[in-house]
């Protein structure tokens, strides 16, 4: 009997339907397969690591994984990105240029322009959406960026999180940096890590490491031939620098000669390596006020020990990423698939000059603009806690540009010290190479051919549709010929470059560029022109000699920044705007024991630049063997009552209010150093408060009551701004990382023992100059980088 015409339900079956199963044949769908023998692919991408930084680039660190991939793999010498993380994340995931994925900046701003959403859009297609579409199981590990911190939280949308964007699971952290030793978030698939104390001998990266061995286990333990991707983006080597003390002693006593002595012998190995052509010049220190690298032999011998010492850090953390992936290859080995799997290393950007000409002793505090020149933020400042849990630091600007050897300038600029940087590629089924092949492709590349590369190579199409929408098309093309043919041409032979101002357009081997200074006109470039074809380094500014050429390629940086969605550009006052509806991250919030720790961004708009009041209610409902299991009202706080009754923040700063031996404490972590505030806490306290109010020079004034009486004073500390606290707001516990390390080592996270109904945040107006906003958020949201 056919089915009635009125029947809802059978309308796409393929099979037939009667009224029984006798009369009936079966139909099943099937989720899309991948082609047969299709190869694994694993993207590793480091954060904020130079073009020198790697053996198989010229460096003295140990990356013997990496050496062994690259020797039988391919580098690509040429290889540009582009000057921020978030952008060219973007770029990488999406095959888009960042401007028009809609990150023309990082996620930690909102002006409400198409090329700064910092949201991925609708029409945005990912590379993990398109493996998924053709078969693959999707894997995302690390740093994501690509969520501004306004929607980092756990009520707003997802919709630009990274399981919303093509992957099957994602473990790590949406920030643009973090703790090594104390993250102060960590987010599993779409939902926060609700971690009160981490583990004694944490360490970030062997955490995500774990993490992505355990996805792959887990894969072929269920499915023995599914092809996977894996998004690895390690958090390092941002700032704060952290490394294990294991990593760090390797390298112990190695940079005594100092940054131009690396930078010498760095470029010498590249030359010997084939990595440029004879001839070529490296570029001298940086000279540029603001950018400058100081002469090592004009350091003292006190700044020439503590600066080595900075770098020994960051090559133990250099270290700790070629042995996660040492890792991830052994693993591949064992499952008998490191031949079919595509492992591509690179870097986000170049070195950073962020750490100043001297290096951040503590990182949040360059922002603060602390005017006391006996300032130390880290007291005491012992060298030997350089890189552990205790202290976040950042190296000083001469590694940076050691990093970038043999480049001049640092992240963040348009010159090939911010946007050229490693690039490994190794696929020994797919990429064999022969005894006349070096593996060196001196081509250029572009970070959006990496998707259109991975594609092909894999042998996989691109879906036209993304939510029914028409998919943005490519602007990357694929550079799959120039991985399997050292003589292949590049087919990419014009892009542009913006950031913040600074500017570059590159066309067949010319280059022009342009650097930004800070406060002037945005769209009045001060052009320099080079050939990079014979100045790799970008030495000789040609831009006098040959005007045309400078003004043909000028007009077509304007016609390609229109297409791409590049202006309107912004004063650095516009491109910190954030949406009016943020002002509701103000409004006073009410916090029970047991809820999870607030976000940090979150946590940071009740207190950042204003007056503020917290309020501990001890009132509420206690039951006592006397009263039988009755629930009476209690007065408040009884004598033995301890523990932490709010905490914010951690070793990079913060605050907390304890109870402990009677007395009520007050505990404020100015970016390091420590002060506190104690006074006896009378039995029957009801209600314990604290006043904030703003005093000038960036400080705060607090006091603390019991049941409104003023019993302790807390005078001139300075502002926690930028982006500290790190760690966002605990009630009941000093969850994550300590706010006072003493107390840590005492009494642990120090849970509150009596009764706590709530604590409540009323935050009251800003008293800073807005101009002062401006430049403190600036700099800060910067570093998010």
């Amino acid at each position: 009997m056919p089915v009635p015409p009125h029947a809802r339900g059978y309308a796409s079956f393929g099979g037939t339907i009667g009224r029984t199963s006798a009369d009936s044949t079966p139909e099943w769908t099937y989720p899309p397969t991948a082609p047969a023998g299709a190869p694994n692919i694993v993207v590793v991408l480091v954060d904020d690591m130079g073009y020198s930084d790697i053996g198989p680039f010229g460096s003295e660190i140990q990356t013997p994984t990496l050496d062994r991939l690259a020797a039988d793999g391919v580098r690509l010498s040429n290889y540009h990105t582009t000057p921020l993380c978030s952008p060219s994340r973007a770029a990488l995931l999406t095959g888009i240029n960042s401007h028009r994925a809609g990150f023309g900046f990082v996620a930690n701003a909102d002006p409400g322009y198409p090329g700064l959403r910092l949201e991925l859009a609708d029409d945005v297609l990912t590379l993990p959406e398109i493996l998924r579409e053709n078969g693959y199981a999707t894997y995302a590990i690390g740093k994501w960026h690509l969520v501004r911190d306004a929607t980092m939280n756990p009520s707003a949308h997802r919709d630009s999180w990274p399981t919303q964007r093509g992957f099957d699971r994602y473990y790590g952290s949406l920030e643009g940096l973090n703790s090594f030793y104390y993250p102060n978030q960590l987010v599993s698939d779409s939902s926060v890590v609700d971690v009160e104390e981490y583990p004694e001998g944490y360490y970030l990266t062997d955490d995500l490491t774990d993490k992505a061995l355990s996805y792959i286990k887990d894969l072929r333990a269920h499915d023995a031939e599914k092809p996977f991707f894996l998004y690895f983006a390690h958090v390092a080597m941002h700032g704060p620098l952290q490394a294990k003390a294991e990593d760090q002693a390797k390298y112990r006593g190695r940079y005594a000669e100092g940054w131009d002595e690396l930078r010498r012998r760095r470029f010498a190995e590249q030359l010997a390596q084939g990595l440029f052509p004879p001839g070529t010049a490296q570029k001298p220190r940086n000279t540029e006020p603001g950018y400058e690298a100081a002469e090592w032999d004009s350091l003292s011998a006190d700044e020439q020990r503590r600066y080595a010492k900075y770098m020994e850090v960051y090559a133990g953390m250099v270290d700790s990423i070629d042995q996660s992936l040492g890792r991830i290859v052994d693993l591949l080995e064992d499952l008998g698939e490191l031949d079919n799997t595509i492992i591509v290393f690179t870097s986000d950007n170049g070195g950073t000059a962020e750490g100043g000409p001297e290096g951040t002793r503590s990182y949040f505090a360059e922002f603060a603009h602390i005017d006391d020149p006996d300032w130390i933020g880290d007291v005491p400042h012992d060298e030997d806690l350089i890189g552990t849990a205790k202290l976040g630091v950042h190296y000083p600007r001469g590694w940076g540009q050691a990093s970038n050897t043999p480049f001049r300038f640092y992240k963040g600029q348009t010159f090939a010290g911010g946007v050229r940087v490693p690039l490994v590629v190794s696929w020994p089924k797919g990429l064999p190479r022969n005894g006349s092949d070096s593996g060196i492709r001196h081509e250029y590349a572009y970070v959006t051919d990496l998707a259109p590369t991975l594609l092909e190579l894999a042998g996989l199409d691109r879906p036209s549709v993304r939510n029914g929408l028409p998919a943005k098309e490519f602007d990357g093309v694929s550079a799959a010929e120039l991985l399997r043919d050292p003589a292949a041409p590049t087919r990419h032979t014009e892009q542009y470059s913006e950031m913040t101002g600074h500017r570059g357009f590159y066309r067949d081997g010319w280059k022009l560029l342009s650097l930004h200074e800070a406060g002037t006109d945005p769209d009045a470039p001060s052009w320099q022109l080079f050939d990079v074809r014979a100045d790799p380094t970008e030495l000789h500014d040609l831009s006098a000699q040959y005007p045309d050429k400078a003004a043909e390629l000028a007009a077509a940086w304007d016609e390609s920044a229109w297409n791409n969605t590049v202006f309107p550009l912004l004063t650095r006052a516009d491109l910190f705007r954030r949406r009016p509806e943020e002002a509701r991250f103000t409004s006073p919030v009410r916090l029970l024991p047991g809820t999870p720790t607030l976000e940090r961004y979150r946590s940071q708009r009740l207190i950042a630049f204003r007056d503020f009041t917290i309020t501990a209610d001890l009132t509420g409902a206690h039951r006592t063997a006397a009263e039988s299991g009755a629930d009476t009202a209690v007065a408040g706080y009884r004598t033995g009552d301890e523990g932490v009754l709010v905490a914010h923040g951690d070793p990079l700063g913060g605050y907390l209010l304890y109870a402990e031996n009677g007395e009520v404490v007050l505990g404020f972590n100015s970016y390091g150093r420590y002060a506190s505030a104690r006074a006896p806490l009378p039995a029957g306290t009801r209600e314990i408060t604290v006043r904030a109010t703003v005093r000038p020079h960036l400080r705060w004034d607090f006091v603390v009551e019991a049941d409104g009486v003023p019993v302790a004073e807390l005078p001139e500390q300075v502002q926690l701004v930028g982006m500290a606290p790190w760690t966002g707001i605990s009630v009941g516990v000093d969850a994550r990382g300590p706010v006072s390390w003493e107390l840590r080592e005492r009494r642990g996270t120090f849970r509150y023992t009596g009764t706590l109904r709530a604590v409540t945040y009323t935050p009251g107006p800003i008293h800073v100059p807005q101009r002062t906003i401006d430049e403190v958020e600036r700099e800060a949201e910067y570093v998010a980088e």
